[in-house]
């Protein structure tokens, strides 16, 4: 019998008491329970806002929207005057740009939901329709002697906006499909000259100069990050210099005019030509460190010219002064070194160039405003991103920065 228990006993298996699972500590954490009741955790996973893949990058999000909403603010203070005087309402200017501003700000969410691989087969559509476009605004009639809008009945638009993401575009297209053949003339050079050479054509009869520069400035970058050889940047370099030398000789043209109303904007014979230039200076002047206050502005009572547009950033200066416009130019700065660093930690080439090319774009025609406003370089007419009134165009820059959210979804950047 005691033999029995014995073997009962030994093949009896051993009982051990059950282990307790180990409950994770965060429910978006995920583990994995091993058969010897220890438990692994495998990946940690942190909600995103809109959680779609990686989530997009809330600091470029919030910059973007905080700089939307500044310059609403601002281009009501520079317009209620003007726009009363002109159009009998002080509301006029910013109700239309408060609809485009709410207009693109949902374009730029929906972008952001859109995996921007797509644009892959977009680009030669969109690059072919920018081009068609500056061909019908150079046949429509002129609007106060240059060829820029196309007018659609309650608003109107200028091509070169188009134009300009369509340039970037086509670069992020053909270098990250030829990335490897970069280095030779026959690939890195012969078809980015005739696109880049007929996109620049277009835009410079309009005649639309500071765009042309825009253009030129984002492909030279484009194509240098893209790996082209440093000799053909210097042949350019060249090139655009005894063609600008060329232009300025004809000192009765338009731009020559702006070039001498530009040495010297107090030339009485010039009084006309250099109208704006001159108030602009004189608001920035009178601005001071800290500036008359918001709404406070005199050069805005018609003294300079249309103030909600090219030259809004003077009244920001005299409103705001010193230390309001570095505020302003600090959120753009951050912004654009927000969407770099995006970019440069995107998943592949394309995305990696796309975006370098559009946060810089946004650099480069602030840099560029500023510079007018100024008077650093001769008046070339170019806007200020999400300040100055133009609908449309605040419509095409924010979808712009939907495409960067889009990109930072995938980014590697640390989100917060």
């Amino acid at each position: 019998m005691a033999e029995k228990r014995k073997k009962t006993a030994a093949k009896a298996p051993s009982k051990r008491p059950p282990q307790q699972k180990k409950q994770p500590r965060n429910k978006n954490e995920k583990y994995q329970y091993n058969s010897d009741g220890t438990v692994t955790r495998l990946v940690k996973k942190k909600e995103r806002l809109f959680g779609v893949r990686a989530g997009l990058d809330l600091p470029f999000l919030l910059l973007t929207i905080t700089l939307v909403i500044i310059g609403l603010i601002m281009m009501f203070s520079a317009s209620y005057y003007y726009a009363y005087h002109n159009e009998g309402s002080s509301f006029y200017y910013i109700i239309r740009q408060g609809i485009f501003a709410i207009l693109g700000l949902a374009l730029m969410f929906g972008i952001s939901f859109v995996d921007y691989h797509i644009l892959h087969r977009l680009t030669i559509p969109i690059l072919v329709l920018s081009w068609l476009l500056l061909i019908i605004v150079r046949i429509l009639p002129a609007t106060e002697g240059v060829h820029r809008w196309i007018s659609l009945g309650l608003f109107g638009f200028q091509p070169s906006e188009i134009a300009k993401f369509a340039i970037v575009l086509w670069f992020a297209h053909y270098i990250s499909k030829h990335f490897t053949q970069m280095k030779t003339f026959k690939y890195g050079v012969l078809p980015n000259i005739f696109v880049l050479g007929l996109t620049a054509f277009l835009i410079v009869i309009e005649p639309h100069f500071s765009a042309t520069i825009i253009v030129l400035l984002l492909a030279g970058i484009m194509l240098f990050v893209g790996g082209v050889q440093k000799r053909w940047f210097a042949i350019a370099l060249i090139f655009l210099a005894l063609a600008a030398t060329c232009l300025l000789l004809f000192t009765d043209s338009y731009a020559g005019g702006r070039v001498q109303g530009w040495l010297n904007p107090f030339n009485t014979e010039l009084w006309q030509d250099t109208w704006q230039t001159r108030n602009s200076l004189y608001a920035i002047g009178s601005g001071g460190f800290f500036g008359l206050g918001l709404g406070q502005s005199r050069q805005k009572y018609l003294w300079l010219p249309e103030p909600q547009n090219d030259f809004i950033f003077a009244i920001v200066c005299e409103e705001l002064g010193f230390v309001g416009a570095m505020v302003v130019i600090l959120l753009f700065v951050l912004l654009v070194w927000r969407g770099v660093r995006i970019a440069l930690k995107a998943k592949d080439k394309f995305g990696m160039l796309l975006g370098v090319g559009l946060s810089l774009q946004v650099g480069i025609q602030v840099a560029l405003n500023i510079a007018v406003v100024t008077n650093t370089i001769p008046n070339t007419g170019i806007s200020l991103p999400f300040f100055s009134y133009g609908g449309t165009s605040l419509i095409i820059l924010l979808a712009q920065m939907g495409v960067i959210l889009s990109i930072s979804r995938t980014s590697s950047i640390e989100k917060v």
